[in-house]
């Protein structure tokens, strides 16, 4: 069975992380939120890597200020990574510099959008999944027939 992983680097991190999480099961896909710090428990964002070694997952970071999660966890799995940082009030866009910028080898992906960040892992699962492939088919028509209805409601 397909999952979604998504590591905290702290439970501050967590209304952010609800929101991925809450449409990971709008699709019906089973979700898991760990928190682990690259900074203050790397053993422990290690050993939750090594309870999905053999699973299906796509793995979704959520740490801000200096985002070392995204770039620690891409290099010790094969498995999907993306980076979906909290916004900051005090630094705002500088601190998306620490997961853009990584080593060569290191390509955790980065979307900033929660909701979007979810669809995007939902995507990747649906590369082999056949079942959430037409869910996303279905939520896009459904996305834009909203907007074709926006737009005759303004005319």
């Amino acid at each position: 069975m397909s999952k979604i992983v998504i590591i905290m680097g702290s439970k501050k991190d967590l209304p952010h992380a609800d929101k991925i999480a809450s449409k990971v099961r709008e699709f019906g896909v089973q979700c898991t939120l760990r928190v682990a710090s690259a900074h203050k428990t790397p053993e422990q964002v290690l050993d939750i890597l090594r309870e999905y070694e053999h699973a299906n997952v796509v793995y979704i970071t959520v740490a801000g200020k200096s985002d070392a999660l995204s770039g620690l966890v891409d290099a010790n799995t094969t498995q999907p990574v993306i980076a979906c940082p909290p916004p900051s009030d005090k630094f705002t866009t500088v601190d998306i510099f620490s997961v853009l910028r990584m080593p060569t080898g290191v390509a955790p992906m980065v979307v900033l959008n929660p909701e979007n960040a979810a669809i995007a892992a939902i995507k990747v699962l649906g590369v082999v999944d056949t079942g959430l492939r037409d869910k996303i088919k279905k939520y896009q028509h459904t996305q834009k027939e909203a907007l074709k209805r926006a737009d005759t409601e303004l005319r």
